[in-house]
């Protein structure tokens, strides 16, 4: 699968779409999700065109890699949603059967209430 560049994501990355933005640096963004599904809702992608976290992994530089790891970090502090403020959920879903939607690599990040089970 090549990448898309039409996704929304990369739409938001070009600015061609409004997000509400929590943190930005040269390799990362993370915004609040516009269906959010939790009390706090945010999504974490990276600047790079990469599909899916196998794709991110192995085209990814290395600096990539820590400043996405970093960024996700930087917007739980933001958030103020720690493991001491009561903790949090990350979540990306892969593929098909992992019920990807967007071709982007993404990570959900949820908190500010209880989240529940981990599968229904």
């Amino acid at each position: 699968m090549s990448y898309d560049k039409n996704n929304i994501f990369a739409k938001i990355l070009r600015g061609e779409i409004p997000c509400n933005k929590v943190y930005e640096n040269e390799y990362v963004m993370s915004f609040y999700d516009h269906n959010p599904q939790k009390k706090i809702h945010v999504l974490v992608i990276p600047k790079g065109e990469y599909i899916d976290l196998d794709n991110f992994i192995d085209k990814a530089s290395n600096i990539e890699i820590v400043e996405f790891n970093k960024g996700i970090s930087q917007t739980i502090k933001i958030l103020k949603i720690s493991n001491q403020e009561g903790g949090y959920r990350i979540l990306s879903n892969t593929g098909k059967y992992g019920g990807q939607e967007v071709p982007h690599l993404h990570y959900h990040i949820f908190g500010g209430e209880r989240v529940g089970k981990m599968v229904v």
